[in-house]
């Protein structure tokens, strides 16, 4: 064969290669509403930077007929590209191929790139559209499924890993994206489950869709499990890049720092009113984020779950941030089970990139009731605690109004070394609300007294006398828990001048394997 033949069945095979599962298949993937695992690939990374790998893999199964069956890649695209001109490593299932079922050969390629990954540290991108192992491999499937997992555990906190679920993804294979940093999932088009709604009708009796057992709403709003529900895979892919753009290479790098024109000594007035004389009027945390932040752009994750707290990434100045705020507008800024799973493993996240942690507090304690205590949030809120504890990035808190009881402990409180810890003026940190106090503090003599209207004003003196106390910042300002009380108008530049401080801060740890969180 000359070398003119060779090259052009080396363009053969590529083209072949590049058809997956053949046209008709590709058409029925187009009429669902979904693109090809290449048709991701190309929109996702920079144009013309995608170097495939392991074009030509094919599988090895001779079970139930199989060996008359085979496509090269194998149901799954993988390879390194560029993301604004930064690295990364992608993967993308071929639901045309096998329904995107994984075999050894599939597994092998992913573990490839994850390997190569960690090499070079550079983040991992995980296009998510099968239809789980492939049965007639047997227990080579299954041992592949672990091998992606065991990278997907020693990958964590060294690279990125990022998940994009815009199909099934079910049994076992679900466990993958949860291991990983972040989850996207498509609306309508994607849902993941352990169990699927046939067999959770058999065993439970329960009859239920696929949407509402394991559809991108649920998992965005409920489980927790999506930390971002987009309502196509092009913005999906698009929110990926976003995402990134707020992180480093890996754990041993800093955030991307950009330029920023947006001046540092923006004065905003409206900060100055946006808290309620009331201090039991609720108003909208987020208003204080995008008046603070650069350019007003604030990335939120976990949207839709637990909203209760807020947290997302943003830029001071042009350097990457992580932002955990209570929410006043929504179960007045509580902290509950779901609120301390959310904001604790984002402040860990922050942590392991070197992230700074900026933290706005307004909290007025811990969600009570049977519901909370027997669902664990003793363990759930030391979660946050230990989050915020074992944190050595840059850590800023600003107490805006309430922080009272063990809340204002989790919230990043000076002892949980915190870097900087400014309030505004109207803050309110104590034990707890003036109501609740006056009841343990003068209950025996508010029941001593008989008449209403006299006991009514008794009670009321008292709250006063407790407000003048302890509802202003000075008290703890007095302690040095609080380092400055600032004018709320000045926020973002105080935030700025801090963060340039503590550029070179170094915080460590004592010598250990690992800690043990109260999981």
């Amino acid at each position: 064969m000359s070398s003119t033949n060779k090259i052009t069945e080396l363009l053969e095979k590529r083209e072949k290669a590049k058809l997956g599962g053949g046209e008709e298949r590709i058409k029925s993937q187009h009429k669902k509403g979904k693109l090809t695992a290449r048709e991701r690939i190309e929109k996702l990374l920079d144009e013309g930077s995608f170097e495939e790998y392991d074009m030509f893999v094919s599988h090895r199964c001779s079970n139930f007929g199989l060996e008359k069956e085979s496509y090269l890649g194998d149901g799954v695209v993988t390879g390194r590209g560029t993301i604004d001109g930064r690295v990364v490593f992608v993967f993308s299932q071929d639901f045309t191929v096998f329904g995107g079922s994984l075999s050894e050969t599939f597994a092998r390629k992913i573990c490839k790139i994850m390997d190569q990954a960690m090499k070079v540290g550079a983040p991992v991108i995980g296009i998510n559209d099968s239809g789980g192992a492939r049965i007639q491999e047997g227990v080579n499937s299954l041992s592949g499924y672990a091998e992606i997992f065991m990278r997907n555990i020693a990958a964590s906190g060294v690279v990125p890993q990022i998940s994009a679920i815009f199909g099934p993804c079910a049994g076992g294979a679900v466990y993958s994206p949860a291991l990983t940093d972040f989850i996207v999932m498509s609306e309508k088009t994607s849902y993941m489950f352990v169990t699927g709604p046939k067999v959770t009708k058999t065993v439970t009796g329960e009859d239920i869709s696929t949407e509402d057992l394991g559809g991108a709403t649920v998992h965005a709003t409920k489980s927790g499990v999506a930390h971002f529900r987009v309502p196509n895979e092009e913005e999906g892919l698009m929110m990926i890049r976003k995402l990134l753009s707020y992180l480093p290479q890996n754990n041993l790098e800093d955030p991307p720092q950009t330029e920023c024109d947006d001046p540092i000594d923006r004065i905003e007035d409206q900060l100055n009113e946006v808290v309620p004389l009331n201090p039991n009027q609720p108003y909208n945390v987020k208003d204080v984020i995008y008046l603070i932040v650069d350019q007003r752009e604030f990335l939120e994750v976990h949207q839709h779950y637990a909203k209760n707290i807020v947290v997302g990434f943003a830029k001071f100045n042009g350097m990457p941030c992580g932002i955990v705020a209570n929410q006043p507008n929504f179960l007045a800024g509580v902290l509950d089970i779901e609120a301390s799973k959310k904001a604790a493993r984002f402040v860990r996240f922050c942590d392991a990139f070197n992230i700074p942690i900026i933290t706005l507090v307004d909290v007025p304690g811990f969600l009570p009731g049977s519901i909370q205590e027997y669902g664990g949030i003793i363990i759930h809120g030391a979660k946050l605690l230990f989050a915020y504890g074992e944190a050595t990035v840059p850590k800023i808190t600003i107490t805006l109004r309430k922080s009272y009881g063990g809340a204002h402990d989790v919230m990043g409180c000076k002892q949980l070394r915190a870097d900087i810890n400014y309030a505004w003026p109207s803050a309110e940190i104590a034990v707890m609300g003036p109501k609740g106090a006056i009841e343990i503090l003068e209950g025996k003599r508010i029941n001593e007294i008989e008449d209403i209207a006299e006991r009514n004003k008794y009670i009321a003196e008292k709250e006063n006398e407790y407000k003048e106390m302890f509802a202003n910042p000075y008290d703890a300002a007095k302690y040095g828990y609080i380092d400055d009380v600032i004018e709320p108008r000045n926020t973002r530049f105080r935030i700025i001048r801090a963060l340039q401080t503590l550029q070179t801060k170094k915080d460590s740890l004592p010598p250990k394997k690992h800690s043990n969180i109260p999981l």
